[in-house]
């Protein structure tokens, strides 16, 4: 097994055909049928999805500066990470939200998407009230969605590293009375290698209590002792995970326990998580029986889409039948859109997909 090492790009062309990790990934040319073949995303933030057009018009509403368009090239993952929220303050209220989240999903779904689990971040500046505001229009949104679209949506909120402790508690508090209206789980964020995660056992305590999974980002911007550090506190999925592979003991062991790990190929090439000269993590990890779904993180601000994600993933060696699979054993959603997205799978990709 090659285990790349995470920050360094090579000065040759990789193995899977680019050149650098800015680059974008090789786009394969899809046929209608393709693109609408069905796909299971868990792993995208809301704020990032809002294309320019619509992050213009909210904020010449609220009378903000229109945010510059990005291009998609960031020094490291805290470039990014300045750049994303320069860009989704533009979202002020539950009305922006669920404007985002119809819009998502029509687009998603016109890429064959029959499952979303959308991340929206708890904000300090939106407070307790706020919040809870914000998590009612989503649910309502949530359900015009599946009305108008077809796709079922779990939200999966959460919080960000470095967040004030109690205010996460109350935030997860909060998420629970969703919990069974359309919230599925409850995450944890951010600079994983600038702040501690253990702080936030208590708010991952009341997350769960609360019938609300914990879905952390992990594997990221720190090693593998990130993932051995949520999984520890009772991660039943983990966001990114991909920095396993520099523990091949850590990637036996995932893919013995059945962790589904939420990969989003082009976000990680782009920040520098993957090594453009070697393997991406991607096709490591599946060819060591992890179960990887494909998403794409921030899609607005990456400029891609989810076909562009399958195709690429495609490109790297995994099918979209092995991602949908693996998208519907790490889906949070209830029996019933459980039942139904087997069923789906079974007419698709035939009746190897795994239940």
């Amino acid at each position: 097994m090659v285990i790349p090492r995470v920050g360094e790009v090579g000065p040759d062309r990789g193995a899977a055909g680019w050149t650098h990790p800015f680059d974008h990934p090789p786009r394969t040319a899809m046929t209608p049928a393709q693109r609408h073949t069905p796909k299971i995303e868990l792993h995208v933030h809301l704020e990032g999805t809002v294309r320019p057009a619509l992050l213009a018009e909210l904020a010449r509403g609220h009378r903000l500066p229109v945010p510059a368009e990005t291009s998609g090239r960031f020094d490291d993952l805290y470039d990014f990470i300045a750049t994303w929220n320069a860009m989704t303050t533009v979202l002020r209220t539950p009305q922006d939200y669920r404007r985002a989240l119809l819009a998502y999903a029509a687009e998603a779904a016109r890429d064959g998407a029959v499952h979303l689990e959308p991340i929206v971040d708890a904000e300090e500046r939106l407070g307790l009230d706020g919040w809870a505001n914000l998590l009612a229009a989503l649910v309502d949104a949530a359900a015009e969605a599946r009305e108008s679209y077809g796709v079922s949506i779990g939200l999966t909120p959460q919080v960000c590293r470095g967040h004030d402790v109690e205010f996460t508690e109350s935030a997860a508090r909060v998420a629970t009375r969703f919990a069974g209206q359309g919230v599925v789980g409850f995450g944890l964020s951010g600079a994983e290698g600038r702040h501690p995660t253990t702080p936030y056992r208590r708010m991952v305590e009341l997350a769960r209590d609360g019938g609300l999974p914990f879905v952390p980002h992990a594997g990221e911007a720190a090693g593998p002792e990130a993932v051995r550090e949520v999984l520890a506190m009772g991660a039943v999925r983990v966001r990114h995970g991909v920095r396993a592979v520099e523990d091949p003991e850590l990637v036996a062991e995932l893919a013995a326990r059945g962790v589904v790990l939420d990969v989003t190929p082009t976000s990680n090439l782009r920040l520098g998580v993957a090594r453009a000269d070697l393997p991406h993590p991607l096709t490591v990890l599946t060819d060591a029986g992890v179960a990887c779904s494909v998403s794409t993180d921030d899609p607005a601000i990456f400029d891609i889409t989810l076909a562009d994600e399958y195709a690429f993933a495609a490109h790297l060696g995994v099918t979209p039948a092995t991602a949908y699979a693996a998208g519907l054993r790490g889906m949070l959603g209830d029996a019933a859109d459980h039942a139904r997205l087997v069923v789906v799978g079974e007419q698709a990709y035939g009746g190897g997909t795994p239940s």
